[in-house]
C-alpha cells in the first residue's frame, strides 16, 4: 500500500472519558484528605501530645479538690471575679466549670504548642524522613496534598480541644457536685444548656488555633527539618505571646494572633457577647488566608528533592 493510501487516524471529536484515577476525581482527593487525618491521629506522637493535654484537667481538678477539701467556695454570684472569669473559684460549686478552667488553663501554651508541633512537622517532617517525594509521585497534585495537611492539623485542633473538655467534664462530674450554672452575667441556666455552652466554648478554642496552624504549616515549607519546623512554630508561639503581653505595644496587639484567644469566655455570658468572638474569628481567617497563601506561594514552587 502506497504512502498517500496509509489510513489516517480518526480525528478527535469530543472529550475523551475522564480516568477514574484523576486527581480532579472527588473520591480521590478524599481518600488523600482520610489518609493524612487517619496519619495525623494514629501516629504515636500524636497519642502522647494528647494524654497530656487529657492530664491537665485532672492535675487541675485534684488540686482544687486537695485545697478546698471537696467543699464550696462559698462564692454565691457569678464568676466573674474582677480581674476576669474566675473560673477556678466556681469548680468546687460546679464541676462542669472545670471544663472552662481547663480551656483556660490550656489554650495560652498547651494546646498551641501541640499544634504547632503537628503543624510544623506537617510538610517538614515528610521531607525529612524521605516520604514527600513519594507522596507527590500520586496524581494528587500539590495543592491537594498541602490542602489535606492543613485540614489533618486543623482536625488534630478540633480532637486536642474535646479531649480537654471531655477530661475535665469526666474528672469535674467525678470530684464535684454538678447541676445549674451561673453564667459571668450572673444569671441561671440549666445544666443541659451549660453542656452545650461548654461544647460551644471548645469549638471557639479550636477555631482560635486555625490562624496559628497555617502558620505553623507555612513554617514547615520553610525547612527540610521537622525538628526545626516544630522548634521555629513554638518559638513564633512563645515571641507572640510575649509582644502580647507588654503594654507599650498595645497598638499591635489586636493584630496578634492569640490576643483574643480568651474570648470565649463570652460564651458563658447571657447572652452570648460576640463582638470579641467575631473580632477573634475575622483575625483566625485572616492569618489563615494570608499564612495559608504563603504555605501554597512555597509549597507549589518548591524543589523537592527528599
Amino acid at each position: 500500500m502506497s504512502q498517500a493510501e496509509a489510513p489516517t487516524a480518526p480525528e478527535d471529536t469530543g472529550p475523551r472519558p475522564r480516568n477514574p484515577g484523576s486527581p480532579r476525581n472527588p473520591l480521590w482527593t478524599l481518600g488523600i484528605l482520610r489518609s493524612e487525618v487517619t496519619t495525623t491521629l494514629r501516629r504515636h506522637r500524636t497519642y502522647a501530645l494528647l494524654a497530656v493535654l487529657a492530664a491537665v484537667p485532672v492535675l487541675i481538678g485534684i488540686a482544687v479538690r486537695i485545697e478546698t477539701g471537696g467543699g464550696g467556695s462559698g462564692s454565691g454570684g457569678g464568676p466573674d471575679g474582677g480581674g476576669g472569669p474566675a473560673f477556678l473559684t466556681q469548680v468546687t460549686n460546679n464541676g462542669l466549670f472545670l471544663v472552662f478552667a481547663a480551656l483556660a488553663a490550656t489554650l495560652p501554651v498547651f494546646l498551641p504548642m501541640a499544634v504547632g508541633v503537628v503543624a510544623g512537622d506537617a510538610i517538614a517532617g515528610e521531607a525529612n524522613g524521605g516520604t514527600l517525594r513519594y507522596l507527590l509521585v500520586a496524581p494528587a497534585g500539590r495543592t491537594r496534598l498541602l490542602l489535606a495537611k492543613y485540614a489533618s492539623v486543623l482536625t488534630f485542633c478540633l480532637v486536642a480541644t474535646f479531649v480537654v473538655a471531655a477530661s475535665a467534664l469526666a474528672v469535674g462530674a467525678l470530684l464535684f457536685p454538678v447541676g445549674e450554672v451561673t453564667t459571668i452575667s450572673g444569671t441561671r441556666i440549666s445544666f443541659g444548656e451549660g453542656l452545650v455552652r461548654a461544647a460551644l466554648t471548645a469549638a471557639v478554642v479550636a477555631a482560635s488555633l486555625v490562624g496559628f496552624a497555617a502558620l505553623g504549616l507555612f513554617v514547615s515549607t520553610l525547612t527540610d527539618s521537622g525538628i526545626g519546623a516544630m522548634a521555629a512554630t513554638v518559638g513564633l508561639l512563645i515571641t507572640v505571646q510575649i509582644l502580647d503581653s507588654i503594654p507599650q505595644l498595645s497598638g499591635i496587639h489586636p493584630y496578634l494572633f492569640p490576643h483574643y484567644w480568651m474570648s470565649f469566655a463570652d460564651v458563658l455570658r447571657e447572652p452570648v457577647h460576640w463582638e470579641e468572638l467575631t473580632k477573634n474569628f475575622q483575625l483566625q481567617g485572616l492569618y489563615a488566608a494570608v499564612f495559608g497563601s504563603a504555605a501554597w506561594a512555597r509549597f507549589t514552587a518548591k524543589d523537592i528533592t527528599a
